[in-house]
């Protein structure tokens, strides 16, 4: 069973912000995979499916994300579940938009809610970065990543999210290598040619027969000597 988590703030005022780009991959997963609808429960609202035989919890905890912790804790402790069993979906200021990256332990590079998640249960947990770029000054951060997406980057958000819905039951499976070629497929698919012409392939040259010789030996000797 895994948990899979994503970070945001409540209200509808916060909907579109870059910091709640976990809220929105997990709204994604939930109507792609035809996930039933979002209960109140561990401090945020929860949403229980399956991938195949994969049993999957979704929760969006509504603590604000300065204590998104308390609601990872608490569902970890009502499902019985260790750290390696979850998954977190946040939003990366040091990813390029649209870049995605996945990664297991290690720091919390400032993200106030990865550090709430540290603080109550450790550092040994998945999470999914989702880059949204950099205002350019460290300063400039937190109005950057409470502000809306602008409408010039619908496009590659709404492929983004696609292809975390196409790759979510290969992430809770365990294969991210699965995940990320699903994220790739919606972010730059492949095209249908090269825009080259195609080359036909060449008929063999055709082959000339020699025609027969008609002469008597008495002129084939003759011309020898002509």
């Amino acid at each position: 069973m895994k948990l899979i988590v994503g970070l945001g703030n409540p209200g509808a005022k916060y909907a579109r912000n870059r910091h709640n780009i976990g809220y929105m991959a997990l709204d994604r997963i939930a109507t792609d995979h035809h996930f039933p609808a979002w209960n109140s429960k561990h401090q945020g609202v929860i949403s229980e499916g399956r991938f195949g035989s994969d049993r999957v919890v979704l929760l969006k905890p509504e603590t604000f994300m300065n204590n998104s912790g308390q609601s990872v804790q608490a569902a970890m402790r009502f499902y019985k579940l260790e750290p390696e069993d979850v998954i977190v979906f946040h939003d990366e200021i040091d990813l390029a938009p649209g870049k995605v990256k996945c990664k297991t332990g290690g720091g919390h590079a400032g993200h106030n809610g990865l550090r709430s998640i540290h603080a109550h249960i450790g550092p040994e947990y998945d999470r999914v970065r989702l880059g949204v770029g950099h205002p350019g000054h460290k300063d400039a951060v937190p109005g950057y990543v409470l502000r809306d997406f602008p409408k010039a980057d619908e496009g590659w958000l709404d492929d983004l999210l696609r292809g975390i819905g196409d790759g979510a039951p290969h992430l809770a499976a365990g294969d991210k290598g699965k995940f990320m070629n699903a994220v790739a497929l919606r972010m730059n698919p492949p095209r249908s040619g090269t825009g080259a012409k195609s080359k036909a392939p060449k008929e063999p040259p055709a082959r000339i027969e020699p025609e027969p010789d008609t002469r008597s030996p008495l002129q084939r000797l003759m011309e020898r000597f002509r």
